[in-house]
């Protein structure tokens, strides 16, 4: 059976972010995840880790501005230092979190600047963020994203990623799977699962349409996440979608889907 961890930028989304790690430890989660913790002190955050006995297995490098709409920068020409000391600010709250890999979410293809400058900007931006992580140890996560919910995502594909990936040449750079984003983009996920699992450094889920729990849509995960143990995947599963109604209430998939 998957081990999953709870998204809490997503769940339990009621409740002030610091109080949501006890409601994720009585819904009897061992792990969690976010997309930043760059909020809080990371005394705060540790402290809670260490109250609800959970582990935090991820949370993302700095994405620039999110609440004006900012996805990552990492693909900015114009922003390379700052992309740099996001890296740094990260690798501190990782170390101290106990977090072992951290993603890396490369953002909205810069407007008005020549692809060829992009895509440059980008490679050695990861280049240095892997060689930073590795010297700490730890795992350099990127993630394709579906260019519906996110238009003019810089990295919305599998193999897209794979292939910037081999560019970009580090042995601990990985794959962020997320089920949603892929299904929305190429379907194919139990085939690309298989294939490429040695590469993927961490799974995500949410069902579609409507990006809500597992079992409200057309993805079969009482298959799927059965073919994760089929295939050898011992990683955590980030829940990492919207709760149709409370997240307490829709909680019941991980009993029905196994």
């Amino acid at each position: 059976m998957p081990k999953y961890a709870a998204n809490l930028t997503m769940l339990f989304t009621e409740l002030p972010f610091l109080d949501r790690f006890a409601a994720a430890a009585e819904a009897d989660f061992k792990a969690v995840e976010f997309l930043f913790p760059y909020d809080f002190a990371v005394a705060d955050i540790a402290q809670r880790l260490r109250t609800h006995n959970l582990q935090l297995v991820l949370h993302n490098l700095p994405a620039g501005n999110w609440a004006a709409g900012e996805r990552g920068i990492a693909c900015s020409p114009d922003r390379i230092q700052e992309f740099r000391d996001g890296v740094a600010a990260a690798i501190v709250y990782a170390k101290a979190l106990g977090v072992a890999q951290l993603n890396c979410l490369v953002g909205k293809t810069p407007l008005d600047v020549q692809a060829a400058q992009v895509h440059e900007c980008l490679v050695n931006n990861l280049r240095y963020a892997a060689a930073a992580l590795r010297a700490e140890g730890l795992k350099l996560l990127v993630e394709p994203i579906n260019t519906f919910d996110i238009p003019g995502f810089h990295l919305n594909r599998t193999q897209q990623s794979l292939e910037l990936l081999d560019e970009v040449g580090a042995d601990n750079a990985y794959v962020q799977y997320d089920i949603y984003h892929a299904q929305r983009m190429e379907g194919e996920l139990s085939v690309t699962l298989s294939k490429h699992l040695a590469r993927i450094g961490h799974i995500q889920l949410a069902d579609n349409p409507g990006r809500n729990e597992p079992g409200t849509g057309e993805i079969n995960f009482a298959w799927l996440l059965g073919h994760l143990d089929r295939i050898g995947y011992r990683g955590w599963v980030g829940c990492e979608y919207k709760p149709t109604t409370s997240t307490a209430a829709g909680l019941d998939w991980r009993k029905r889907l196994g």
